[in-house]
């Protein structure tokens, strides 16, 4: 157990219960730490923008950094609620296997997921994460983005599959299609071989992109005629969630 590591949590817990800024000889003696210890852990915490200090009074407080991962946390719960029932259609039609993603940085991460019946499909896990320019939630997603926010995967364009887009160009019309289609597909896997998926990405109350449902399964099973298929209820779904979140596009 990491002692450091608790005493920080400690105090950062004391932090955000406090009605106003604390100092350090007070914070030392509420939770039993030297000053000298108190003092170190307001400057990593400083450090990470997790706390700021109010110089006229030599106190500390909270920034609203930790309200803004509470706040990530209560949004991925809330579309996970909100995507189920429409997760779950869309396995029933497609029989494949259904995945929820939302976008960090450059990657996708896998919130839920329904499993395929069949006995070969993708194999994927809840809390895994991908290379966002490889996979279809991911150009989905990107597709939702500022042009200049592909520039993030240049250091990390790297062939996994040889279908993997490696240069920012040919990703650009992956994401230039997926806009002008409303949905993004991948024919062949482009992260692991021998997979084609189709995704859409899901709007919030205010239009923010917040994640995105895709069907994957077995290149051999799932051809372009599937994916063209397929891909009206994947949209449908991600439209069905973005209502259940709050999202009513303009006319």
């Amino acid at each position: 157990m990491d002692k450091a590591f608790i005493k920080g949590l400690r105090l950062l817990e004391t932090l955000a219960l406090s009605e106003q800024p604390r100092g350090i000889t007070d914070l030392a003696t509420e939770l039993k730490f030297t000053k000298s210890n108190v003092h170190r852990l307001l400057a990593t915490l400083q450090s990470q923008g997790y706390a700021r200090q109010i110089p006229q009074h030599s106190t500390y407080e909270l920034t609203t950094k930790i309200w803004a991962l509470g706040s990530h946390v209560i949004h991925r719960m809330d579309l996970i609620k909100a995507a189920h029932p429409a997760m779950a259609k869309l396995a029933q039609i497609t029989g494949e296997t259904i995945h929820l993603s939302v976008l960090e940085d450059t990657d996708v991460v896998y919130v839920d997921k329904i499993e395929s019946a069949h006995h070969i499909r993708a194999h994927t896990s809840v809390g895994m994460r991908a290379p966002a320019f490889t996979m279809a939630t991911g150009k989905a997603m990107l597709a939702y983005m500022p042009d200049d926010y592909l520039e993030k995967f240049r250091p990390h364009l790297r062939r996994y599959t040889d279908a993997t887009r490696t240069t920012i160009k040919d990703l650009r019309k992956d994401i230039e299609q997926a806009r002008a289609q409303g949905f993004s597909s991948v024919l062949h896997g482009e992260w692991r071989e021998g997979i084609a998926a189709c995704a859409c990405a899901i709007l919030g109350r205010s239009g923010e992109l917040v994640g995105a449902i895709g069907m994957s399964g077995p290149d051999s099973r799932v051809k372009r005629k599937q994916i063209k298929e397929y891909s009206v209820h994947v949209m449908e779904a991600a439209r069905t969630i973005g209502a259940a979140l709050g999202y009513s596009p303009r006319e």
